[in-house]
């Protein structure tokens, strides 16, 4: 099985994930975890290039093959081998994220994204995706000052962020779950993880 945690930055994402991996190792689950654009030697060091802040240019469309190339990696070194020996894989971001971040907020085709990036995953996507829906002043008071290359845009950008994970979402009427990030963590991860079972049980009766 594979499950995605995604949304804008601060809406709490990475703590949901860690509970939920740790919830499925307890009920006896074979869980890997991953990061994206991270998790292989390739992906770490475009994870660098694209997050430090640095004086190097890059320009939103080769930024957005730069998550992609590493996206290309992770499926194949990691994610695509276990899903072959039925571990259930936890990824934090995957496509959305290049098709919200450098399409709807970058201003590149959101279309032309899903087409470059569904051809450099060999179309796996994931059995569930989870969106973390916040407000983007509670999101940028969350992220505090220490702030990424991606994170420092401002709030226009990450406006045109959520609004854009939103469209998304309304646009797969299966496999995505809006998930109201504002509650508390035990709240949100109740959530999430009647909506993994239910998901589960679903590809365990099929």
């Amino acid at each position: 099985m594979f499950i995605v945690f995604d949304g804008v930055d601060g809406a709490g994402k990475s703590t949901q994930l860690d509970m939920f991996v740790q919830w499925l190792r307890d009920q006896g689950h074979d869980v890997v975890t991953c990061k994206d654009p991270g998790s292989t030697e390739l992906g770490e060091q475009i994870r660098k290039i694209l997050l430090d802040k640095h004086d190097v240019p890059i320009s939103m469309r080769a930024e957005m093959m730069l998550f992609t190339t590493a996206r290309t990696q992770l499926i194949e070194q990691v994610v695509r081998p276990a899903l072959e020996k039925r571990q259930i894989v936890v990824l934090d971001r995957y496509i959305f994220s290049t098709v919200v971040y450098q399409g709807y907020a970058g201003n590149l085709d959101p279309g032309e994204l899903w087409t470059i990036n569904l051809l450099a995953t060999g179309s796996l996507l994931p059995d569930i995706t989870f969106i973390l829906d916040i407000p983007i002043d509670v999101a940028m008071e969350r992220l505090g000052n220490t702030l990424d290359r991606v994170e420092s845009r401002g709030k226009e950008y990450f406006e045109r962020v959520r609004q854009g994970f939103l469209a998304e979402s309304e646009r797969w009427p299966t496999g995505v779950e809006v998930i109201d990030a504002t509650r508390t963590p035990d709240a949100i991860q109740l959530d999430i993880r009647e909506t993994a079972l239910a998901c589960m049980q679903r590809n365990s009766s099929l």
